[in-house]
């Protein structure tokens, strides 16, 4: 058997951490599955460029190859600024959108991580898939892109030979899968150990700040958003919403969903869940109450509600959040 060949696409712009992330920790695996007597060939990684000469995010120049052939093709995410010029941007990568045409048209495996679902986008290989990006820009990718099924929420969606992960240390989630594939779960578990890297994750949901996405264009949902936000533990009654901006549900329906991309319950969902995140992470207070403080009378409902937007029931994301918060607390109080 042969190496399986990896491939990192290096252009202009793009960040050096993510093209030598996946094959970082690919390397870490090769010798753990070395250590447990695994005669199975490695992965023969090079990063690869249609240009000669290329200069990532930040100034560091890469030692590119020409491209070639390969199993599985990575395309790493760009600094993608509030005040970068995205259209100018893309049509600049002209050489790359084309080898990611030409390299999926040979059966090759497409990889992004983060942003460079972009660039895979631009190239045409996402039309009609499930994918899903960084957080911060799915509303921008989703805008661009109306034909790509965005499932923000996920970490690493693979979709018909196309896989995209969510923002920066996600890449690490897919690259622990694919050594899971490639070389089983016990050398991906003992790889996740020694790079102390978590190895359960299954959403971004947990990390989205929505302080932190932009909001142009958006006015008539973003009064409905206010509205659901002084109100969070009433009880949801559309005609009632509807009344307050005065147009009709389905007139409301149709502009939230067309300005925010969801239905309004799904949206005060999101926030009641980020609002029990804060009180799980910063408070002793019981679940129960918690969830009657988010507008949830049971329990049980609240807990599966929390569980579907978090991948975690609400004692176990106490558990794990809140113990980082004392953490960093009882450190302030060793210095002090």
């Amino acid at each position: 058997m042969s190496p399986l060949r990896v491939g990192v696409l290096a252009y202009p712009g793009c960040f050096a951490s993510e093209v030598y992330g996946v094959p970082d920790l690919l390397a870490m695996a090769t010798h753990v599955a070395a250590a447990r007597g695994s005669v199975r060939p490695a992965y023969a990684v090079s990063v690869v460029s249609p240009r000669r000469r290329v200069i990532a995010s930040g100034g560091s120049v890469l030692d590119v190859s020409a491209v070639r052939p390969v199993d599985v093709l990575i395309v790493p995410g760009f600094e993608l600024s509030p005040a970068l010029d995205l259209d100018a941007t893309l049509a600049g990568w002209g050489p790359e959108v084309a080898s990611l045409r030409s390299q999926a048209a040979s059966g090759t495996a497409v990889v992004s991580i983060c942003v460079g679902a972009f660039l895979v986008a631009e190239a045409g290989l996402l039309g009609g898939r499930e994918a899903t990006t960084s957080w911060l820009f799915a509303d921008r990718f989703a805008r661009r892109y109306p034909d790509v099924r965005l499932r923000p929420e996920s970490l690493v969606v693979t979709d018909r030979g196309v896989t995209t992960t969510a923002a920066f240390s996600a890449m690490y989630d897919f690259a622990l899968q694919f050594i899971r594939e490639h070389d089983g779960p016990g050398v991906a578990r003992s790889t996740a150990r020694i790079a102390l890297v978590d190895d359960a994750r299954s959403t971004q949901a947990p990390y989205v700040d929505p302080d932190l996405i932009p909001t142009v264009g958006r006015e008539f949902s973003l009064g409905v958003k206010r509205w659901l936000d002084q109100n969070l533990g009433a009880r949801y009654d559309l005609p009632a919403l509807a009344q307050e901006f005065h147009v009709s549900t389905r007139t409301l329906l149709r502009r939230f969903r067309d300005e925010a991309g969801e239905t309004p319950l799904a949206y005060l969902q999101k926030v009641r869940v980020r609002r029990a995140q804060r009180l799980l992470e910063t408070t002793d207070r019981t679940v129960a109450s918690i969830a009657a403080d988010v507008g949830y009378r049971d329990p049980g409902a609240f807990s599966g509600i929390f569980a579907r937007h978090t991948g975690r029931r609400p004692s176990d994301y106490r558990g794990t959040f809140r113990r980082h918060r004392d953490d960093r607390g009882s450190a302030g109080r060793t210095e002090a």
